[in-house]
């Protein structure tokens, strides 16, 4: 699937690519919703229904991803809730022995993310992946998510890197579209970003499709 010979820099998104996405999934969809629902004396269907249209009204934007944003938004303190359910933090089955066989390598480990700096801190906390890269970075700290192909030159600018010699796996494609119009030559996606949710039906996408990382194993 890969020709390691050809890579020298690994970017890897963080969740639903690294981290298993039914964390995140799980505080969205259920937890935030009741949550919100009795704060508000609302009924919590209808309190989930118009968190899902509210939030999804920011998609591929930085809103979508920040904290900051919601707490304001939603009138909650999302860091402090997302602490709550930190025991549903977990990783992607042979993430782990992928971190190490690449860093065995000597190739550069980079988390480029969208998450809100709590959200990276929250899931270090709860891993070991601190200790696994080499360095994060989160779209926050460039002021652009990474579905805007602006993101990519700024993130040159501060980690540089060749394209031509770089792998990039997300579970976005929206992500890996702008990555590849940057011109990042080996793009990987996920099946199964969320445990708990079947695998995504992926037979037009135009990436390869990783079922699990003991496939991407370096030689």
């Amino acid at each position: 699937m890969l020709n390691w010979q050809a890579i020298d820099t690994v970017f890897l998104d963080m969740d639903g690519t690294l981290l298993d996405l039914h964390f995140d999934s799980h505080f969205w969809l259920e937890f935030i919703p009741a949550v919100y629902a009795e704060k508000n004396q609302l009924d919590p269907d209808e309190a989930r229904i118009w968190l899902h249209e509210r939030i999804m009204r920011e998609v591929g934007t930085l809103q979508w991803y920040c904290f900051d944003y919601w707490s304001k938004e939603l009138d909650l303190p999302i860091t402090e809730l997302k602490a709550e359910v930190a025991d549903k933090i977990g990783y992607r089955d042979s993430v782990q022995e992928f971190l190490h066989r690449v860093r065995q390598t000597g190739r550069r480990i980079v988390i480029v993310t969208n998450s809100h700096r709590g959200g990276v801190d929250l899931k270090f906390k709860h891993t070991e992946l601190e200790s696994e890269i080499d360095r994060v970075i989160s779209s926050h700290d460039l002021g652009v998510p990474k579905e805007q192909p602006l993101f990519w030159e700024k993130l040159q600018e501060i980690e540089p890197f060749d394209p031509a010699r770089t792998l990039m796996v997300d579970d976005s494609l929206p992500v890996l579209r702008s990555a590849r119009e940057y011109g990042i030559a080996h793009l990987l996606t996920i099946a199964q970003p969320d445990s708990q949710q079947p695998p995504r039906d992926l037979a037009d996408c135009d990436f390869q499709v990783l079922n699990d990382f003991s496939e991407v194993f370096p030689d």
